[in-house]
């Protein structure tokens, strides 16, 4: 099972949530995702949450090119 440490991905308000409500939260509960960067991912994307950001398929693209390329 893989683990992470939630102090480092998350702002202070939200590490201490489940994972369903983090997935469920707005992207700006991700540490160095600001409001403003949120609302420019919901205008440019559709995106409203975490889980919504990890679901755009952008994000998975650029996911498995980076694996292939190291898998090289």
């Amino acid at each position: 099972m893989t683990s992470i440490d939630l102090d480092k991905v998350l702002d202070k308000a939200w590490a201490d949530k489940s994972l369903q409500e983090v997935l469920g939260a707005p992207v700006a509960a991700l540490k160095g995702v600001s409001d403003r960067d949120g609302e420019l991912l919901q205008e440019a994307f559709g995106v409203k949450t975490v889980a919504d950001l990890a679901d755009l398929k952008y994000v998975r693209w650029a996911q498995a090119l980076a694996a292939l390329e190291a898998a090289e």
